[in-house]
């Protein structure tokens, strides 16, 4: 029966990450699917390019907030006694990287997602919250002074490990510090093809609105 618990709350993470919020946005007030414009991802960053400021600060906050409640389903494994204390962060970064993957492999609309760097923020925000609040804080002030979605996720992706290695907030948990340095990679490498507009002055501020055909 508890291996059957568990299972049932593994997969909600999944099912909460795989809530597919700029899609039914798109379609819901747009009559779009933001999949068939822009970069043709189904996250934040591409609902700004696509739909606007307002659109693209709802579906990042909702991505954040569907990170942060999966991965915050491992406290109930620990209140009822389902697994040990010392295993909480184990279990949190598996919930939390199963609510990644059905941002990116989302069920309910044909497994095409995002890249899930919004999702991870709100894993990141369950798991050490201090060091995540200045990641979000980075975030938005490089977001505000470039108004480039995607350099603000790498650069607050990059700066999540090395916070870590500092003394205030250091983990004793030693398997967190190796996934802030595969998140921090993970994000960059996902990130290929904006590095590269980037680099020639192609990629797409936060403030345009018009639909852009691929």
């Amino acid at each position: 029966m508890d291996i059957l618990i568990k299972v049932g709350f593994l997969l909600a993470a999944y099912l909460i990450g795989a809530i597919p919020t700029a899609v039914w946005v798109g379609r819901a007030f747009f009559g779009i699917d933001v999949r068939d414009y822009g970069s043709g991802n189904a996250g934040a960053t591409n609902t700004f390019r696509v739909l606007g400021k307002k659109p693209g600060s709802f579906v990042m906050l909702f991505d954040i907030f569907k990170g942060w409640a999966a991965t915050s389903l491992a406290n109930y494994l620990l209140l009822l006694n389902l697994i040990p204390a010392e295993n909480l962060i184990q279990y949190k970064l598996i919930m939390g990287v199963l609510a990644v993957l059905g941002h990116v492999f989302p069920v309910y609309v044909g497994f095409k997602g995002g890249k899930g760097v919004a999702t991870l923020m709100g894993m990141v925000l369950a798991i050490h919250t201090p060091a995540a609040l200045i990641c979000l804080g980075i975030f938005i002030v490089v977001l505000l002074i470039s108004r480039y979605v995607s350099l603000g996720s790498m650069i607050a992706a990059i700066s999540f490990p090395l916070l870590l290695l500092m003394p205030r907030f250091h983990p004793d948990e030693p398997l967190l510090i190796i996934f802030g340095f595969l998140l921090s990679a993970m994000v960059v490498l996902t990130h290929k093809k904006n590095i590269n507009r980037l680099l020639h002055g192609q990629e797409s501020k936060a403030n345009i609105r018009i639909l852009n055909r691929k």
